[in-house]
Formats: structure tokens, sequence, C-alpha cells
């Protein structure tokens, strides 16, 4: 049985995955740069990010320096105004809520992470949060994983990680911590050949921290 839940947070938790590329998306097209999705989609599972085309056609640092900050700006407008509720995510984490104790360890910065859950009701079921400025090293590197496992002074074996990148996934198969894979839309293309579990919805998370193995 699992006694400990490391939640990964954009895509899993909340639905913000295609509002970050199209934030990177509308930052470069005001330069006349069009970012091509698939291609974004596999620089994610090598931690390019958004940038790396821009700097492959020739885009010096200064410009995408600069457009970052719009991507930033953007970004939070979306976050403002879209819809990026996952149906069922507050249900389910009330009733995981009695069997485990729960995290979140997300490459989100904090300033994105407040303004996410300024009016949500995800964070009270948390023990607590690990944002981008509370580690060194992010995704795939095992540190943010293995900074929480210390925080709640847990067992590997005692702990499920749960994502929807390959990037996250990669992370847990290097803390090496079980990972359950929810399916997301926007990242289903991944490999997820290494995920212990693949689940369509969270609440099917119960089932697997229940097992006695």
């Amino acid at each position: 049985m699992k006694k400990y839940i490391l939640f990964d947070h954009d895509g899993v938790l909340v639905d913000t995955e295609f509002w970050y590329y199209k934030a990177g998306e509308r930052a470069l097209a005001d330069i006349g740069f069009t970012l091509d999705k698939a291609q974004y989609l596999h620089d994610m599972t090598q931690t390019w990010g958004t940038w790396s085309q821009a700097r492959a056609a020739g885009i010096d640092e200064q410009t995408i320096s600069k457009q970052r900050e719009a991507r930033n700006v953007y970004y939070q407008e979306y976050l403002r105004t879209e819809a990026i509720e996952i149906e069922g995510v507050v249900e389910t984490l009330a009733e995981l809520s009695k069997y485990v104790r729960m995290a979140i360890v997300t490459t989100a910065k904090r300033a994105d992470f407040q303004l996410i859950h300024e009016k949500r009701q995800i964070r009270p079921f948390m023990d607590f949060v690990l944002v981008r400025e509370d580690y060194e090293h992010t995704k795939p590197h095992p540190e943010p994983y293995l900074t929480a496992l210390k925080r709640f002074g847990a067992a590997k074996e005692e702990t499920l990680i749960v994502e929807d990148s390959n990037r996250g996934l990669n992370a847990a198969v290097a803390a090496g911590i079980d990972c359950a894979i929810v399916h997301n839309e926007f990242t289903k293309t991944h490999d997820f050949s290494r995920a212990s579990y693949r689940i369509k919805a969270l609440i099917e998370l119960k089932d697997i921290i229940l097992r006695v193995d």
C-alpha cells in the first residue's frame, strides 16, 4: 500500500499545458516566427522548451529574452481567463486524502502557481508544494522528487508519483519511485513505456494506492 503521492501539477491537476504552449506560440508570432507544435512536443521531452526552434532559426538571445517576458505575460492572461479545471480533481483528492498524504512537485514558477490557485480548492489537500524556485535541477533530473521524498521522510516504495509527461516520468524513474501516467491529450504522443501504471483519470489512483503487493 502506498502512503504518499507526489503530484505533478500542470496537465495533472490543472489543464494548463496547452495554454503554456499557446503563450509561447503567440510570443514568437509577434516576431513573425511560427512555432511548430510537433517539434515543440518533442522538445518538451528533452527539456528544450519553447525557444529551441527560435535559436535553431538564428533568433538572437536578446530577442528571445524579450519574447520570453511576453510569453509569461500571455500565459498569466490565459491563466486568468481560460477554463483550466480538470473535472473531478477536487473530489478525487478529497477521497485520496483518506488514505495517503499528498504534495505537489512542479516546474511551475511560484507566481504562476499562486495565480492558478487563488480561487481553487486543490492546495488544502497538500502537505506542501515544491515550485521551480525550490530546487536547483529541474525534471527530468530526480532532485525535485527526491527533495519531496526527504521532506516527507518517506521511503521510495511507500510513494507514488503522478505525471503526464515523458520528462516527469524520467524524473520519477531516475528517483527510483513508481510512477502513474495520467492521460493528457496534449502529451499523449510521449513515450511512457517505463511507467509503472497508465490511467485515464485520477480516481483510478485509489485502486493503485490500496493495492497490497
